[in-house]
């Protein structure tokens, strides 16, 4: 019998280059998917007040379209107008402390932990102390790794921004997308009535988040005056002020996240400046909101997913190749809940 063929040893001088860098998504311009390429990199370093971190599985959100895009025009302004002054893309992270800085107290070598981090389409990153929390044991990588960002703007839109109260009933607009998703969830544990916005394509799966009643976009309008809202999350970016005013009751709030088609320039801004000024003219409150990224705030969130209360509502696993496609995806609206990078070679899919 002939032996089986063997690969050729690795020479020292490959490890040598294997330890030192790592494959990543860069992009050298703003664009679509085509300015996308994956290069072998530096590898890279943390600082004191960071860890390390081994990228099991990367989370997508919508902020990660934008920054590719570099839409709208307004965000180039805090990460480089002409060009991005970051070459990486992703920032939703799950994985395993390789290295530990002099300032860190909260982590140690081992821990498998999520949240924020920066340029996490890759398979290191780097992430602060006060962006990460311990990942909940009940959950898999890649479910940890859709949770950061997407729930925490749920969690802060429903309760500090939105000032949720049991009993009062809410309404959802994109319920079936990642921030959506989680708003559902946590809407309903906190005792509302949750009404959700999204295509026929996607009522069952915001039915089995836990919504209450479901409207068809294309079929029902919200502010009809059939139904009226205490409170209303804006997450899909799309009706005008006085419209959302409609939908409210006389005393109710809406908080506007983001803005989708709002044009290239402000993306929405304009929009929520109007729903700011209208606020004071009536007893209906409107407003907006930024994401904090706050680790006590992952904290929470793990503690709501370690008792059942929370699921992440994970889609699709993409390998570090199929990036593009992932955020074809996306912008095609084809996601329900979030989508997933890894690179991992040997332990990445595609869920089905």
């Amino acid at each position: 019998m002939r032996p089986a063929a063997q690969a050729p040893p690795i020479s020292k001088a490959q490890r040598s280059v294997d330890a030192e860098t790592m494959r990543a998504v860069v992009r050298l311009r703003y664009g679509g998917v085509k300015m996308i390429e994956i290069e072998q990199i530096l590898r890279t370093r943390s600082t004191p007040d960071e860890v390390l971190l081994r990228v099991e599985v990367a989370g997508l959100d919508r902020g990660a379209w934008h920054l590719m895009t570099g839409r709208p025009f307004l965000l180039r302004l805090a990460f480089g107008f002409l060009r991005p002054r970051q070459r990486g893309l992703g920032r939703e992270v799950s994985g395993t402390v390789l290295e530990v800085g002099a300032a860190v107290t909260k982590f140690s070598v081992g821990d498998e932990v999520f949240g924020i981090g920066a340029a996490t389409f890759a398979e290191y990153a780097a992430a602060r102390e006060d962006k990460l929390a311990h990942k909940p044991p009940n959950l898999t990588f890649a479910e940890a790794a859709v949770v950061p960002i997407s729930g925490l703007t749920a969690l802060q839109a429903l309760g500090e921004v939105g000032r949720l109260v049991a009993g009062q009933h809410v309404l959802v607009l994109g319920a079936s997308g990642g921030v959506g998703s989680y708003a559902v969830q946590l809407a309903n544990a906190y005792g509302a009535e949750v009404t959700g916005v999204c295509s026929q394509a996607k009522a069952a799966f915001v039915r089995s988040l836990g919504a209450d009643h479901v409207l068809d976009y294309t079929r029902n309008d919200f502010a009809d005056g059939t139904h009226h809202y205490d409170l209303i999350l804006d997450l899909g970016g799309n009706p005008g002020v006085l419209r959302l005013r409609r939908g409210l009751t006389p005393e109710g709030t809406a908080v506007i996240v983001g803005g989708e088609e709002g044009g290239r320039l402000t993306g929405g801004m304009g929009r929520q400046l109007r729903a700011l000024l209208l606020t004071r003219l009536s007893g209906q409150r409107l407003t907006t909101m930024l994401c904090k990224e706050r680790s006590e705030d992952l904290d929470e969130l793990a503690g709501l997913i370690a008792d059942g209360t929370l699921t992440p509502a994970l889609d699709q696993i993409y390998p570090l190749e199929r990036v593009a496609n992932a955020m074809g995806d996306l912008e095609a609206g084809k996601v329900r809940g979030k989508s997933a990078i890894t690179a991992a070679r040997v332990r990445s899919r595609i869920a089905s």
